[in-house]
């Protein structure tokens, strides 16, 4: 799959952030804007996930479709689009049980395939399907933030 992203506006967003010459600050902008950005995402893949769920069952997979952040390399900011509950299933597994859209460790199965049954994709479209969304939330929002706390410091 090939994928191409246009970006404009980093230079300006880069000379702002060094004008902020706070790292906290800037990190805490960064994953605020990252996260709104991602929030389109998880939106999209909720909806794909609703057209396939099941139902005749509990559980429901978009209930459980969350964007959290990870864990950062630097000064990298990390945010990640998934499935509460992950993917485990063995005896040292946690109980998942009270999450909002129940045990849906099967979300993997519906999202990769198995040999028996076809891949469902639902999350991986959702992010291919909207980067350039994505890429423009974020930059819109890294801006106003930056620019409020600019103009609150002069």
């Amino acid at each position: 799959m090939s994928v191409q992203v246009h970006i404009s506006g980093l230079e300006q967003a880069s000379r702002k952030l060094r004008a902020l010459g706070d790292d906290k600050l800037a990190k805490r902008i960064t994953r605020k804007a990252a996260r709104k950005a991602m929030n389109i995402a998880r939106n999209k893949a909720r909806e794909n996930a609703k057209l396939i769920d099941d139902p005749e069952t509990a559980a429901m997979i978009y209930k459980n479709i969350v964007v959290q952040s990870g864990r950062p390399r630097g000064a990298d900011v990390v945010m990640r689009l998934g499935v509460r509950g992950g993917a485990s299933s063995n005896q040292h597994s946690k109980d998942i049980s009270g999450l909002s859209g129940g045990d849906t460790r099967h979300w993997r199965f519906v999202e990769l395939g198995t040999k028996y049954e076809p891949a469902t994709p639902f999350l991986r479209p959702a992010f291919y399907n909207s980067i350039q969304a994505i890429g423009n939330k974020f930059c819109e929002e890294f801006s106003s933030e930056v620019s409020k706390v600019l103009s609150n410091t002069t």
